[in-house]
């Protein structure tokens, strides 16, 4: 261990007796412990990898007999992991560009012997339930009424007028999406797909100084990409695959998932066309949440309910129909209330009961309700 000197020893340099090697041993030496300190980084970094990763990039196929060409073809049409061939139909296997039937079936057994899908006991789904992480909203009634928070590998759809919070609960989960785990973060970037030119990284500063952690390093972890048709909407989660499998990410924004189709596919004539796009978009959403453990968060317009009329219990109702309805694993609907105040509502959620919040909209984003 380290001596405490005392007097004159302490005050006096410390003599150097060793002989200096000759450069080329000493060059030697140096290189030796470079070599060494690399292995050990690599090795920290993959211990690292494997406490956080819970898919296999699609590159691991090349030790079971993939080409890299076939490698490189799968992740340009978005099939970054291997649980994401697992996930796939042979259909959508066989359409990607150089995908043979039987390439596509030699493919699927490889997936499926790396990614077992199997049954497992219901105490096993609620040991791994109960490790789940749920990301913090900034106001502690919304957490106390999500039990915790936001969760992750699941959708969330929130819903409501305009000015009643929903792109500032967005923004603000980008900025916890980041805090560590002990302080209701992901430990993880965040992703931000807006197609109503919403976004803004100045509120994502403000939001940052609220919590004591650097604005720079904030913005620098947060990637934006704005859509301007439903299909660029539809191709960008492929982009986002490729980034997902490359670094840790914990949250997906897309604000608002239903904006570009409600515009691209007008009247009844297209109504079923709209649907059935729709549908694929939030497949794929559901794919990534499972497939990286991210939450992902929609945002949903409203249109004016005309059933009933003023005896309606609810003006408005969520655009989408049970397609949308059905995708989403938990539903909230927010309401303005008075002031700065709104009211957020769980409107459908596999363990949550149906119960209402209040929390305020301010500069620094979501916060505890004023009085």
């Amino acid at each position: 261990g380290l001596r405490v000197l005392s007097g004159a020893a302490a005050r006096q340099p410390a003599r150097r007796t060793r002989r200096i090697a000759p450069p080329n041993r000493r060059m030697a030496a140096m290189e030796a412990v470079e070599t060494t300190q690399m292995a050990e980084d690599v090795d920290e970094m993959q211990q690292e990898e494997e406490g956080q990763a819970s898919y296999y990039h699609v590159v691991e196929l090349e030790q079971h007999g993939v080409s890299h060409q076939d490698c490189q073809k799968l992740a340009a049409a978005g099939f970054c992991t291997v649980q994401s061939i697992a996930y796939a139909t042979m259909k959508s296997l066989c359409a990607v560009k150089g995908i043979s039937d039987s390439k596509a079936t030699k493919l699927k057994e490889i997936a499926y012997k790396l990614v077992p899908c199997t049954f497992v006991t219901a105490s096993e789904e609620l040991q791994q339930r109960q490790s789940m992480i749920v990301l913090s909203t900034g106001s502690k009634e919304l957490d106390k009424l999500l039990e915790g928070g936001i969760e992750t590998g699941s959708l969330t759809e929130l819903y409501g007028e305009f000015r009643t919070g929903k792109t500032q609960l967005c923004h603000t989960l980008c900025v916890t999406a980041q805090l560590p785990l002990d302080q209701g973060g992901g430990e993880g970037k965040a992703m931000y797909i807006d197609t109503e030119g919403t976004f803004r990284p100045q509120r994502l500063q403000a939001i940052a100084e609220r919590y004591g952690v650097d604005p720079g390093c904030v913005l620098e972890n947060v990637v934006y990409a704005r859509a301007h048709n439903s299909e660029q909407q539809k191709e960008l989660l492929k982009q986002a695959c490729a980034l997902m499998s490359e670094d840790r990410f914990s949250l997906l924004v897309v604000d608002s998932a239903t904006a570009l189709y409600r515009t691209d596919y007008m009247g009844r004539g297209e109504l079923s066309e709209r649907q059935m796009q729709l549908a694929q978009f939030l497949r794929a959403l559901t794919r990534m949440s499972a497939e990286f453990g991210i939450a992902v968060v929609l945002t949903n317009q409203v249109v004016a309910n005309p059933d009933g009329m003023a005896f309606a219990k609810d003006a408005t109702k969520p655009i989408g129909g049970n397609i949308i309805a059905h995708a989403s694993h938990t539903r909230l609907q927010f309401k303005k209330a008075r002031g700065e105040n709104r009211v957020c509502k769980v409107i459908d959620s596999p363990s949550i009961a149906e119960s209402e919040a209040s929390f305020s909209v301010g500069a620094a984003g979501i916060d505890d309700a004023k009085d």
